[in-house]
C-alpha cells in the first residue's frame, strides 16, 4: 500500500531554472510536429485512409500531429477486442492495476514539462493552466490507484452466527471514454484511469482537437506496464463512430465530459435495449455549466474582482467551472464592475507558449464563430465594458469580454459559451442574487463573497450546484480536496476526484456461505 495521497505541487515559474527548463521542453517537442498517430486496437497501430490534422490554436497553420481516424468497422472493432480482453483483465488483482497507475504518474512526473508543452502547443494552455492540467492528471493516477486498493477490498457487512458473508465489488466490462479538449490531459487520464484501474477495459476515443495528447498518454501507461489490449485508442468524429460505440452490446459503461446537448443524447441512446445486450448501460456524464459568483453588498470587493476575473479569463474561458455570470448587489454594483473592468484591461493575450501570457487563444475555428455571434448578441443584450475584439490572423483569439446590465434571462446569461465572455448582473439583495444564481438549467460550480456568517449559510443551503465555494474563485477543483461534479443538467454529479468515483465503474457483489 502507498503512502497517504497528496496533491502534486505547481512549478514555480518565478524560478529562473524552472523557466528554462520549460522553455527547453518547448523546443524540443518541436521536432515531433507533424507526427503521425495510427489507431490502437489490441495493442497493434492500425493505419487508416482518413488522416486528420491537429493544428496549434495559436498558429493554426502549424500541424501538431497527423492522427488517423476510425471508421465505423474499426470502432465496432475495438469494443470486441476490448470485451475479449476484459475477460483475462478483470482476473488481475486490484493491487497490481493500482501499481500500474503508480508506475504511470511516476513516469509523467519525471516528463511535467514534455507534457506541459504539448498542452501549450496542441490546447493552447499557458504555462500555468499547461502546468496545472499535467499536475492534475498525476494526481488522478496516484489517487485512483490508493482508491482502487481501498474499494475493492472486502467491505464490511453486519455478520451473523453461522455464515460467512462477503461483500466485494466487481468491475463492469468494456466502458467507451469520451473526454473533453479543455482538459485533454487531466480529465482525459482521470476517466480513463478510473475505469481501468476498477477492473474494466476501454475504448478511448479523444476530443477530435487535442488527440495527440492523449495518443502520448495511452503511449506512457504502456510503457508504465499496462497490458496493450487493456486500451483501444479510437480517434475519429462522433457523428461517424459515436453511435457505433455507445449502441455496441458489448458495450457496458460511457464515461463522457462534454456539451449538455451530446450528454443527453448520450443518454438516450445508451437507455436503449439493444440485441444481445444483456444488461442496463451506465452513463457517467459531466455536462457543462453557467456558472456564477455573488459578490455581498459587505464583500472584500478586491478579492472577488480578482476571483472573478481569473475564473472568468482563466484559459479562455474554457471551463465548465468558469465564471460567466458576475451577480453583484445593487449597493456595491458600480464599483464591483469598475474594479474587473481595470483587472481586465491588464490581462496579456497572446501566443501561449510565451512565458507571461495570461490569455492565450480559444480551441478553434467553431469556437472562434460560436463567441463572436455572443459578443454580437451582447451589445443589444448589455453594456460593453472592455474587449470585445477578435482575431483569427495568426490564431483564433478572443479579447476578455465583460458585459454590464445584463438581463439574467438574456442568452448571455442562460447559455454556456465557452469562452472569454463575462455577464454582470445586478440583484436587488442577496436572496435575489442567490435566485438569479440558480435560475439556468446548470448546477456545476458557484461563488459567494461576502462577510456575513449568515449571508453564507443561506448560501450553503439555497445555492444549489455540486461544488460552491465561499470567499474564493469557482475553478480549480484539487483532486482529494474538491470533488467535482454538478448538479441538474450539469451531469449525473459523478465527483470526479472523490471517495465515491470508482464505485460507478464496479458493481457490488455480496456471496453469502452457510457455515
Amino acid at each position: 500500500m502507498m503512502g497517504a495521497f497528496s496533491n502534486e505541487p505547481m512549478t514555480d515559474f518565478s524560478q529562473a531554472d524552472n523557466r528554462r527548463l520549460f522553455e527547453a521542453a518547448l523546443a524540443q517537442i518541436k521536432s515531433q510536429y507533424g507526427n503521425s498517430y495510427p489507431l490502437l486496437i489490441g495493442g497493434r497501430p492500425v493505419q487508416s485512409e482518413s488522416v486528420k490534422p491537429s493544428v496549434n490554436p495559436a498558429r493554426h497553420g502549424e500541424i501538431v500531429g497527423l492522427v488517423a481516424q476510425a471508421n465505423r468497422q474499426r470502432a465496432s472493432q475495438a469494443v470486441d477486442v476490448a470485451a475479449a480482453a476484459f475477460e483475462r483483465w478483470k482476473r488481475v488483482p486490484p493491487t497490481a492495476r493500482a501499481r500500474t497507475l503508480y508506475k504511470a504518474a511516476a513516469l509523467l512526473r519525471s516528463r511535467k514539462h514534455e507534457f506541459s508543452a504539448w498542452l501549450v502547443v496542441e490546447a493552447g494552455k499557458t504555462w500555468i493552466e499547461a502546468d496545472v492540467d499535467t499536475a492534475e492528471a498525476i494526481d488522478f493516477l496516484e489517487y485512483y490507484g490508493r482508491e482502487a486498493e481501498r474499494i475493492c477490498a472486502p467491505q464490511p457487512l453486519v455478520r451473523i452466527p453461522g455464515e460467512d458473508n462477503e461483500w466485494t465489488y466487481v468491475p463492469l466490462g468494456v466502458g467507451i471514454i469520451i473526454p473533453p479538449w479543455n482538459f485533454p490531459l487531466a480529465i482525459m487520464a482521470g476517466m480513463t484511469a478510473s475505469a481501468v484501474v476498477a477492473g474494466n477495459t476501454v475504448v478511448l476515443k479523444p476530443a477530435s482537437a487535442t488527440p495527440v495528447i492523449a495518443a502520448r498518454f495511452v503511449q506512457l501507461l504502456h510503457e508504465a506496464g499496462l497490458p496493450e489490449d487493456v486500451i483501444q485508442f479510437v480517434p475519429g468524429s462522433g457523428g461517424e463512430i459515436g453511435d457505433v460505440l455507445i449502441d455496441h452490446p458489448l458495450t457496458r459503461f460511457i464515461s463522457f465530459t462534454g456539451s449538455m446537448e451530446v450528454g443527453l443524447r448520450i443518454v438516450e441512446r445508451a437507455a436503449r435495449l439493444q440485441p444481445g445486450q444483456r444488461w442496463i448501460k451506465r452513463v457517467i456524464a459531466e455536462l457543462g455549466g453557467k456558472d456564477a459568483i455573488v459578490v455581498d453588498r459587505d464583500a472584500n470587493l478586491e478579492a472577488a474582482a480578482q476571483g472573478i476575473v481569473q475564473s472568468a479569463f482563466g484559459y479562455a474561458g474554457q471551463k465548465c467551472s468558469a465564471c460567466s455570470r458576475a451577480i453583484i448587489h445593487v449597493d456595491v454594483y458600480d464599483e464591483m464592475t469598475e474594479r474587473i473592468t481595470m483587472l481586465t484591461s491588464q490581462l496579456s493575450i497572446g501566443d501561449p507558449a510565451l512565458q507571461g501570457t495570461d490569455v492565450g487563444p480559444v480551441i478553434d475555428r467553431a469556437a472562434y464563430n460560436k463567441i463572436r455571434q455572443y459578443v454580437t448578441a451582447g451589445k443589444q443584450e448589455g453594456r460593453l465594458l472592455v474587449g470585445g475584439g477578435m482575431d483569427e490572423g495568426s490564431g483564433y483569439f478572443v479579447e476578455p469580454t465583460i458585459f454590464a446590465d445584463v438581463d439574467s434571462q438574456a442568452s448571455l446569461a442562460q447559455d454556456e459559451i465557452f469562452g472569454p465572455v463575462l455577464a454582470c448582473i445586478q440583484a436587488d439583495d442577496f436572496g435575489h442574487a442567490l435566485a438569479i444564481a440558480n435560475d439556468t438549467p446548470y448546477g456545476l460550480t458557484g461563488s459567494v463573497y461576502s462577510n456575513r456568517r449568515e449571508r453564507l449559510e443561506l448560501a450553503r443551503e439555497l445555492f444549489h450546484v455540486g461544488n460552491l465555494y465561499f470567499n474564493r474563485k469557482c475553478t480549480g477543483a484539487l483532486v482529494g480536496v474538491h470533488p467535482f461534479g454538478g448538479f441538474n443538467l450539469s451531469g449525473t454529479d459523478s465527483k470526479a476526484g472523490g471517495p465515491d468515483y470508482l464505485i460507478q465503474f464496479m458493481q457490488g457483489k455480496v456471496v453469502s456461505e452457510k457455515m
